[in-house]
């Protein structure tokens, strides 16, 4: 469920970076001018395609995975949860490269990115004490990691 919750809160804050990107949305509120910054710079685009569209992709996916898991037919079976960890690891791997190019390139901060930095990495904590859980007797999987 905590993956559930934070893959929809990673969602929306991708989607809102994406609309901004396309157009579709005025100002971006940030508060000190780095998430423009960020967002127009080289970097904020892969393929062409805005970094924030691969954003909205990778929560949906971490989203329909944490409900998956969540099903009764799907609750002790691994694979949901194998690839909550597969697609948040990626994740944070390229949250980490995008944050080192804030910091070392770019020489701006966008809240909104370091946000679903740590939203990624929740999402990959959540997951690997959830494997982890899977792992114990059904008795005690509702106590302290």
């Amino acid at each position: 469920m905590v993956a559930a919750v934070l893959g929809l809160v990673g969602f929306l804050i991708s989607l809102y970076l994406w609309l901004w990107k396309v157009g579709l949305l005025g100002a971006l509120v940030c508060g000190d001018g780095g998430c423009e910054v960020v967002q127009l710079s080289e970097y904020a685009e892969l393929l062409g395609i805005p970094v924030a569209f691969f954003g909205m992709l990778a929560y949906l996916v971490l989203l329909a995975l944490s409900l998956l898991g969540l099903q009764p037919r799907w609750q002790e079976r691994r694979e949901p949860t194998v690839g909550l960890v597969l697609v948040a690891a990626v994740g944070v791997v390229y949250s980490a490269y995008l944050t080192y190019l804030e910091a070392a390139v770019i020489h701006a901060w966008c809240r909104w990115c370091v946000a679903s930095a740590v939203i990624i990495a929740s999402i990959l904590v959540a997951a690997v004490l959830g494997l982890r859980a899977m792992g114990r007797p059904a008795a005690t999987r509702g106590t302290a990691a």
